[in-house]
């Protein structure tokens, strides 16, 4: 029942409880085994509230995370464009992260 830190990330609090995402609102993801890496929290696919994202072409490039794909939130027809990322094919430095779902953009990180 803990976030998991990716190897040289950052390191978490093993006795803190769930994570959410939030956004106006609703409640995107909420996981106990959230993988923080540079502060971030990557929530596993099956936590992530799927019937929010919607599909974008952008991405943008980590040097040792690899390629990030993005995400655009649709929540009660307000979007937020590409709030959400993920790494499908990540460096095997980054391989515990692969399809793990972050967020940004005014989406807010919940800790227990």
């Amino acid at each position: 029942m803990s976030s998991t830190p990716l190897a040289g990330a950052d390191s978490t609090d093993s006795s803190r409880g769930a994570v959410r995402a939030v956004w106006n609102g609703t409640v995107l993801a909420e996981s106990d085994q959230t993988v923080v890496v540079e502060g971030n929290h990557y929530f596993p696919p099956e936590s992530v509230a799927a019937e929010f994202l919607q599909p974008s072409a952008h991405t943008s490039v980590c040097p040792w995370k690899g390629t990030a794909s993005y995400k655009t939130l649709d929540v009660d027809g307000k979007r937020n464009e590409n709030a959400v990322w993920f790494y499908p094919d990540p460096s095997s430095a980054a391989a515990e992260i692969k399809d793990h779902f972050a967020f940004w953009k005014g989406v807010t990180v919940q800790e227990d």
